[in-house]
């Protein structure tokens, strides 16, 4: 799915930060509504300074311009075409912030930066080297038959990060992305503690030493020893399609709950070739950030700081109804531990038994039958033959999809 804009579409997506002022962007509603932001509920009344200082605090990756080629001789500037790219680095900033900095980390402009935040920021920024940079992620997607400059759905990016996460061996992600709207715990539990075997116990070689996670020992996938005992911190991604054109209103309760979880890292999605990374709601407006605004490329100073500024959202975040979102979407959670993890597991399946919704996948225990084989290890083949399969039914308005059943 190629992006193709007129002038007007061009136009809008080109304004600058410059010239993007407070005037031009709703305040936060005046509403007796609770506000839920990311799993954390606010009172839009009595709470808007802390409301605002959640959102800006959140990394914001929008269009970038004047940027060194992607691939040496491509684009210099996403403007038009990377907004899905850009969600999938804020949902994945989020996991990184939660994972490094912690979950009720804030930041503050022109306060002195932490180490880990710059290296947090370092790993987005638009080079080549960078782990989950623009350049990174539109590469990776050409083993997904998707071109540098075509546009991204949700689970075209999802399979991508997960596949440049294996190579950051500082954050040590386990990013899984969750097909069939199933979500299989055992599965998950495999992929977070690799040294386990399906019951629980630790599985050893012949020689009596850990199994390789993964087929390597070294490199991105390595363990150190005081880990073995431990849980990778997991980035749960599930792509979903909620109805043909437009979204099923069965699922919008559900939906709006997901932003109540304290796992939650929010949905990125949108309308058709026009993404956005949704991090809650009010009432029945979702709350967003947005990233069609073209800034210039970031280079770090001398002293390694990051000019950051333009990295965080400064004037009210963007809302919509829920209504208008595109059915496509991608939800995304963050596990630092296996506690959180349960955790997850049991309000989810609170969640399901009520009666606000319907549930837009499945939690069950084991692998279903019907699975002929891990997706976890066919998205291991550098043809990603089976995301091909997949990408029609998340990423094409026109091919026929199967809609969850009511």
């Amino acid at each position: 799915m190629t992006f193709h804009s007129d002038h007007l579409g061009l136009t809008l997506a080109t304004l600058t930060y410059d010239t993007l002022g407070f005037g031009e962007f709703d305040d936060f509603p005046e509403t007796s509504e609770p506000v839920w932001i990311l799993g954390k509920e606010f009172n839009a009344l009595t709470e808007k300074e802390d409301i605002l200082s959640h959102v800006t605090s959140r990394l914001w990756f929008t269009y970038r311009k004047n940027f060194p080629p992607i691939g040496g001789t491509g684009p210099t500037s996403d403007t038009g075409w990377g907004c899905m790219l850009r969600c999938g680095q804020m949902i994945l900033g989020e996991a990184l912030v939660r994972r490094h900095l912690g979950r009720d980390w804030r930041w503050v402009r022109s306060q002195s930066q932490r180490e880990d935040y710059i290296s947090i920021l370092n790993a987005f920024l638009d080079k080549k080297d960078g782990y989950y940079s623009l350049h990174q992620i539109a590469q990776m997607g050409v083993g997904e038959g998707k071109s540098i400059g075509q546009w991204y759905g949700p689970n075209t990016v999802a399979q991508v990060l997960k596949k440049l996460a294996v190579f950051d061996s500082w954050s040590r992600l386990t990013v899984h992305v969750a097909m069939d709207n199933t979500v299989v715990i055992e599965e998950i539990k495999r992929l977070c503690m690799p040294w386990l075997d399906y019951g629980g116990a630790a599985c050893v070689d012949l020689q009596g030493g850990m199994p390789e996670p993964n087929g390597c020992l070294e490199g991105a996938c390595a363990l150190a020893e005081e880990e073995t005992a431990l849980w990778k911190p997991l980035l749960l991604l599930i792509p979903l399609r909620l109805g043909l054109s437009d979204i099923n209103e069965a699922y919008i309760e559900t939906l709006k709950q997901c932003f109540q979880l304290p796992q939650s890292l929010g949905v990125i999605g949108g309308k058709p070739n026009h993404a956005h990374y949704f991090i809650g709601y009010v009432g029945e407006e979702l709350i967003y950030l947005d990233p069609h605004t073209t800034q210039p490329a970031v280079e770090p100073c001398e002293d390694s700081q990051v000019p950051d500024d333009t990295y965080h959202c400064q004037h009210p975040p963007c809302r919509m109804h829920i209504c208008e979102i595109d059915p496509s979407i991608a939800v995304g959670f963050f596990c630092r531990t296996e506690d959180d993890f349960d955790d997850w597991c049991m309000r989810f399946r609170k969640l399901s038994h009520t009666r606000a919704g319907l549930p837009m996948f499945e939690l069950v225990d084991c692998q279903p039958s019907h699975f002929a084989c891990s997706v976890d290890v066919l998205n291991l083949n550098p043809d990603f033959s089976d995301s091909d399969r997949l990408e029609r039914f998340f990423d094409s308005e026109d091919e026929e999809f199967e809609i969850l059943s009511l």
